[in-house]
C-alpha cells in the first residue's frame, strides 16, 4: 500500500476514534480534500461543526488556513483583508490580504449564510473559480477546499441559493444518538487521541492520485440511470453539479484503497445530488438503490425489518408479543449467520448488524422479565429515584 494512502487511512481512523458518531462527516471532509470540492454542515449549534474544521489545520502541515465567523455586519475587509493606504494615497484600490481567505488553502466559513451582500459577490467568484479580483486584476487563489457550516438552510427569497450551490457535498449534522457515545463524549474519551499529520506535498500527491482513479462505462452508465429517475421525480441537478460529482466519487475510491470507482462509492451522491430539503429523501432513496450492491440491500433490508419488529414489541408489551418478536429476531440473526458464510470478505458489516439485532433482541427479553418497572409505553418509571426501562435507542 502506498505510504500516503496508509497515512490517510490513518488519519481517518484516528477522526472516527476522536468524534463521536460523525463518521460521514469525517468522509465527506476527507473526500473535499482530496477532490478540491466544497462541504457544507448544517445542524444546531454544538454538534462539532467547527470543531472537525479546526482538524484540517493540524491535519495537513503547510497550508496557510482561514476561519472566519460571519454575522449580518461582518465586512469584506475582515475576509478579503484591508485597503493598503499606500496604494489608495496613489488611486489603487487594493487589499493588503495577508492571513485572508484570498491567500489560504483550507477554509472554514461559521454562519456562512449570514454573508452579506458586500462579501457575497467576491466569495461566490474565489469559491467557484478561485479567482479574487484586487484593483480590478484577477489574482489566482492557491484555494483547495472550503467547509461552511451553518446552524440552518437559508431561507427562499433572501438571495443565497448561488452560494448554497456552490457546495458541492452537503451533509445534516445532529447530536450523538447513541446514549453510551454521549458518555464517552463527556468523559473526554476521544479528547486525547493523536491526529497522524502530512505535509501539503503529501495532499497534493493524493489529489494527482485522485484524479487518476478509473471510472469504467459501467459507473457513467449507473449515473445516467439516476439522472433519469431522479427527472421522472421532477428533480434536476444541473449537468456542472453531476460532473464535479466524478470526483467526489473518485476521492471515495481512493480512501478506500481502491484503483476504480465501484457502484457503492456512489452512495456519496446522495449529499450531493439533492437542491432543496424535500428532495433529499427522495435522492438518498434512489442513489441508495443504485449504489449498494446485493448484500448491502440484503443487510438494510434486515436492519428495518428488525427494527420494525422492535417497535411492535414496545407497542405491545404482552409476554406473547415478546416472545414472537425474539422469535423473528433469531430468525434475521440466523440469517446473518449464513451471509456470513457466503461473504467471508464482509464479515465486518454482518458482525456490525449482527450486534445491533442483538442488543434490540436483548431488550425485548429484558422488557418481560419484570414488568414492574415498566410504565407506559416509552415512558420509563421512577424507582426510588431514579429513571428505569430498557425501551430507548437512538
Amino acid at each position: 500500500m502506498d505510504t500516503t494512502i496508509k497515512k490517510l487511512h490513518e488519519i481517518k481512523k484516528a477522526l472516527n476514534a476522536k468524534f463521536f458518531e460523525r463518521e460521514n462527516e469525517v468522509e465527506g471532509i476527507l473526500i473535499a480534500l482530496l477532490s478540491k470540492q466544497h462541504m457544507l454542515m448544517i445542524g444546531p449549534a454544538g454538534t462539532a461543526k467547527s470543531a472537525l474544521s479546526v482538524e484540517l489545520a493540524k491535519i495537513v502541515n503547510g497550508t496557510s488556513y482561514f476561519q472566519w465567523l460571519l454575522t449580518r455586519f461582518s465586512t469584506p475587509e475582515e475576509v478579503f483583508g484591508p485597503l493598503s493606504l499606500k496604494d489608495l494615497e496613489e488611486g489603487v484600490y487594493k487589499r493588503n490580504t495577508a492571513t485572508k481567505m484570498p491567500e489560504a488553502h483550507l477554509v472554514f466559513l461559521d454562519e456562512i449564510f449570514k454573508a452579506n451582500s458586500a462579501i457575497l459577490n467576491s466569495l461566490l467568484t474565489l469559491i467557484n473559480e478561485r479567482l479574487f479580483y484586487n484593483d480590478g486584476q484577477p489574482i489566482k487563489a492557491p484555494l483547495m477546499s472550503i467547509i461552511g457550516a451553518s446552524n440552518e438552510y437559508p431561507e427562499e427569497g433572501e438571495g443565497l441559493e448561488a452560494l448554497f450551490d456552490r457546495f458541492l457535498l452537503r451533509f445534516e449534522i445532529n447530536f450523538i444518538a447513541d446514549e453510551s457515545n454521549f458518555v464517552s463524549m463527556m468523559k473526554d474519551e476521544g479528547e486525547h487521541v493523536e491526529i497522524p499529520t502530512m505535509h501539503l506535498d503529501e495532499l497534493v500527491q493524493l489529489q494527482s492520485m485522485t484524479n487518476k482513479v478509473h471510472i469504467s462505462d459501467e459507473v457513467y452508465d449507473t449515473l445516467s440511470t439516476i439522472r433519469r429517475e431522479l427527472q421522472d421525480e421532477g428533480i434536476q441537478p444541473s449537468d456542472r453539479r453531476f460532473k464535479q460529482s466524478l470526483s467526489i466519487l473518485q476521492a471515495r475510491a481512493l480512501i478506500n484503497q481502491r484503483e476504480s470507482v465501484q457502484p457503492d462509492d456512489m452512495v456519496i451522491l446522495q449529499n450531493a445530488l439533492w437542491e432543496t430539503l424535500d428532495q433529499k429523501e427522495t435522492v438518498c432513496r434512489i442513489v441508495r438503490r443504485h449504489s449498494q450492491d446485493s448484500l448491502a440491500q440484503r443487510l438494510s433490508a434486515i436492519e428495518n425489518e428488525a427494527n420494525e419488529i422492535y417497535d411492535c414489541a414496545v407497542r405491545d408489551q404482552s409476554t406473547e408479543a415478546g416472545m414472537e418478536a425474539v422469535q423473528k429476531i433469531s430468525a434475521l440473526s440466523t440469517e446473518l449467520n449464513n451471509l456470513k458464510e457466503q461473504y467471508g470478505s464482509r464479515i465486518t458489516e454482518v458482525d456490525h448488524l449482527q450486534k445491533q439485532i442483538t442488543i434490540l433482541k436483548n431488550e425485548v427479553e429484558s422488557s418481560r422479565m419484570d414488568t414492574a418497572y415498566y410504565g407506559e409505553m416509552n415512558e420509563r418509571k421512577v424507582v426510588n429515584g431514579e429513571r428505569r426501562g430498557v425501551f430507548f435507542r437512538k
